[in-house]
């Protein structure tokens, strides 16, 4: 399915709401279904004018109507072939397990996809971003390629979680069969997610990664490990109460220097970061801010 929308005139990274009339709310345009060639020239025919081609995963309690106005609002003013990846979701937040289950059963799907664009692009980075639930559902798809021996397909990828919905030891064991990513995994987290601590009830009371602190010695150690990026976003604006979309404002201040850098918001090394209400790197807990930024102040 392709679809097209249309964005309200002086977007800034609000939150998305489906049309209804408002000219200040995101609206889609058109939509058609397409088989795998027509996908396939789309794809190649869009990526002639972008400088990155983009995965969107959403996650739990997520309609494919919500999805496609969040995949818009993050495409808004970005240069990028966006591509959303939609799973089965219930889009009810009674229907948790359901939905962990329809991540499962469509693992292999993502597994294709990425496999597809890498062959139907040969050349440049394909960014994945795979929020909550979809994030561990793109840490599912990274793992099976690996183990199948795909490495040329995970070489292509620059690899983005927010907010994930994953317990932190298994995030633990998946990046040890995964291993390290160039650029390195990007895992964006937030301590007052809501949404996440619902889901660590759920679970047992498990911890989510999404919810680690850039201070804890276990996620530090984490990060070492796996040279992953984890950066606490919980100094950013959100726009649900939930504060479990705060990924957007970093989507949006960072765009323009992921691009330039290759890795998100000019973090080039592996690290537990911090920001300041501004955007700024505040701290690194482990590793000297000198270090870390050098010659990019």
């Amino acid at each position: 399915m392709q679809a097209v929308a249309s964005a309200p005139g002086g977007y800034s990274g609000a939150g998305v709401v489906p049309h209804n009339g408002n000219p200040k709310n995101f609206v889609t345009t058109g939509r058609r279904e397409l088989d795998r060639t027509s996908f396939e020239q789309s794809v190649i025919r869009l990526q002639k004018n972008a400088d990155i081609t983009v995965v969107f995963v959403h996650g739990y309690n997520t309609s494919y109507q919500e999805a496609v106005f969040r995949l818009a609002q993050l495409s808004v003013g970005a240069r990028t072939v966006p591509i959303l990846f939609s799973w089965p979701s219930q889009a009810d937040f009674r229907g948790y397990v359901t939905d962990r289950d329809a991540t499962t059963y469509a693992r292999d799907d993502l597994v294709q996809l990425l496999t597809l664009l890498t062959r139907t692009l040969p050349r440049g980075r394909i960014a994945v971003v795979g929020h909550s639930m979809g994030a561990w559902l793109v840490m599912e798809a990274l793992r099976q390629l690996r183990l199948e021996g795909r490495d040329n397909v995970i070489a292509r990828l620059q690899v983005g979680l927010a907010s994930p919905d994953i317990d932190i030891d298994v995030f633990r064991k998946q990046a040890a069969v995964i291993g390290r990513l160039t650029p390195p995994l990007t895992v964006l987290v937030s301590k007052d997610d809501r949404a996440l601590a619902v889901s660590s009830q759920i679970a047992g009371g498990n911890p989510r990664l999404g919810l680690a602190s850039a201070y804890d010695p276990k996620v530090q150690e984490i990060a070492r490990q796996s040279g992953t990026q984890i950066i606490d976003i919980t100094t950013l604006p959100a726009t649900d109460s939930l504060n479990h979309d705060r990924f957007v404002a970093f989507a949006a201040r960072y765009a323009s220097s992921a691009r330039d850098s290759g890795s998100a918001g000019g973090f080039r090394h592996a690290g537990a970061f911090l920001l300041d209400t501004t955007g700024r790197i505040l701290s690194a807990p482990f590793e000297g801010t000198a270090r870390i930024i050098a010659g990019s102040q």
